[in-house]
C-alpha cells in the first residue's frame, strides 16, 4: 500500500507541474515555426525544424515532462541554476550534444564531457543546422571577487534560419550586449545583486533593439524583479520592441 501511495504522489506532482507550464510561443522563420517554451528561471526549450534545444536545464525531470528529448543543450555558467548535474542526469541525452564554456567542461563527468563541444567568448559552432555563437557575460565593475568574471561563462546567440536569438547568461549591462545587432528575440536577465536591475536592462535593450524581448532569470535575493516596470521602461521609450512577460516561476 505504501508503494502505491508513493507512486500516486509522484504522478500527482508531475501532473501538477506539467499543468502549470505556460503555453509555448511560436515565431515564424523561413524554415518553419520556432517554438519557445519557457520552463523555469533561465531554462527555456526551443523546437525548430524537428530539432530541440535546451538552455540551462534546471528544475528536475518534472520540469520537462511531456517535452521531446534535446538535440542540443546550451549551458552558460558553473552555478547550479545553470549547470545542474542533478537535472542533466534525469534527461534523455541519447542524441544530445552539450555546448559549454571551459569552466563548465571542467566539471562535467566523463560521459557528459564526451558529448560536449567547448567554446569560449567569441567562438561559434554549428550543430544540427543550428549556429551558436558564445557572447561575453560578466559583472561590472570587473573585480577579482566578481560573481561572474569575464570569460568564465557564455551568453549565446543562436541562429534558427533567418532568426537570431540572444540569451544573456548572468550578465550586467556590458558593452558587448549593447553592441549586438540584428537580434530578433532576446532573453535578458535582471535580478539583484547578481546581474542587472530593470533600469540597466531596459537601457541596454533600448540600445541593441531586439524585435522581441523576454525578461527571464528575474528571481533575486529579495524575490521576483519588477518585470512590469521593465516592460514600461522599454515600451514607453520604444513601442516597436515587444516585451513578452511570461511566468518563469510556476512553482513558487
Amino acid at each position: 500500500m505504501q508503494v502505491h501511495k508513493i507512486v500516486a504522489f509522484s504522478w500527482l506532482l508531475t501532473t501538477s507541474l506539467f499543468a502549470q507550464r505556460i503555453e509555448p510561443d511560436r515565431v515564424k522563420t523561413v524554415s518553419g515555426d520556432l517554438t519557445i517554451q519557457p520552463i523555469l528561471h533561465s531554462t527555456v526549450v526551443f523546437t525548430w525544424n524537428n530539432k530541440v534545444v535546451y538552455h540551462d536545464p534546471y528544475g528536475g525531470s518534472n520540469a520537462f515532462a511531456g517535452l521531446p528529448a534535446p538535440d542540443l543543450i546550451l549551458i552558460t555558467d558553473i552555478h547550479s541554476d545553470h549547470y545542474n548535474l542533478e537535472t542533466l542526469n534525469t534527461l534523455d541525452l541519447t542524441r544530445a550534444t552539450l555546448i559549454v564554456p571551459p569552466a563548465v567542461a571542467e566539471k562535467l563527468p566523463e560521459p557528459l564531457l564526451a558529448k560536449a563541444v567547448v567554446i569560449t567568448n567569441g567562438q561559434h559552432t554549428t550543430h544540427a543546422g543550428i549556429s551558436v555563437k558564445a557572447i561575453p557575460m560578466y559583472n561590472l565593475p570587473e573585480t577579482p571577487d566578481s560573481r561572474h568574471p569575464k570569460g568564465r561563462g557564455n551568453g549565446y546567440v543562436i541562429r534558427f534560419a533567418d532568426k537570431q536569438v540572444y540569451l544573456s547568461g548572468d550578465t550586467e549591462d556590458i558593452p558587448e550586449m549593447r553592441a549586438l545587432m540584428n537580434i530578433d528575440i532576446a532573453f535578458v536577465c535582471m535580478n539583484q545583486p547578481f546581474t542587472m536591475d530593470i533600469k540597466q536592462a531596459a537601457s541596454a535593450v533600448l540600445e541593441f533593439k531586439p524585435g522581441i524581448v523576454y525578461p527571464f532569470h528575474y528571481r533575486g535575493q529579495s524575490g521576483l524583479t519588477d518585470v512590469e516596470g521593465f516592460k514600461k521602461l522599454v515600451m514607453d521609450a520604444n513601442p516597436a520592441i515587444e516585451v513578452r512577460l511570461r511566468n518563469w516561476y510556476p512553482i513558487n
